[in-house]
Order: structure tokens, then sequence, then C-alpha cells
């Protein structure tokens, strides 16, 4: 299975992602969550799919991000699975 591309991406759709991440505000901790998922090399269905990061989705189709959606905004295609989720890092404490 071909994975989800995140480099050459034709300039349009780039763009479309970047103003997308601003108009929804995403912010930079739901960011660095979207990067470590990334960067795991998440295989792309051959159709339409969607992460859910909680507070955001990302959807796409195929090996192509589309879009990102709100935590609200209904997300049509295959759900990405649940062993691909990405919390983020937490503080240990010392106990005693």
């Amino acid at each position: 299975m071909p994975k989800i591309r995140w480099t050459d991406l034709p300039p349009s759709l780039r763009q479309h992602l970047f103003d997308r991440v601003a108009d929804r505000q995403i912010e930079a901790g739901d960011l660095y969550r979207l990067k470590l998922w990334r960067e795991s090399e998440p295989e792309a269905p051959a159709g339409p799919w969607y992460k859910d990061f909680g507070s955001f989705k990302i959807c796409g189709e195929g090996e192509l991000p589309k879009t990102f959606l709100l935590k609200g905004q209904a997300a049509k295609g295959e759900p990405l699975g649940e062993a691909s989720v990405v919390r983020p890092p937490t503080q240990l404490r010392k106990l005693g």
C-alpha cells in the first residue's frame, strides 16, 4: 500500500492546506501531533480517508492529504485506525 505523500504536493493543494490550518486555528501542540503522525509514514488507502486527532481531522484521498476539518465537522471515507493515534507528550512527575 502506498504511503501518504507530504512532499512535492501540487502548489494549489499545498497552499490550500496552509490556508485551512490558519482558518481552523490549529494550535502548535496539535500540529506537533500531526508532525509525529506524518513521521510514522502512514499508509494511504486507495479512496477517501481521514485521521481524527480529537481537536481536528485531516482528510485525504489516496496518497494526497486534501483538507483539515474542525472537531465537529463530519469526515467522509475510511477512518485511519486508532493504532496510529498520536498522543501528546505528557509530563512525568516524581512520586514520593
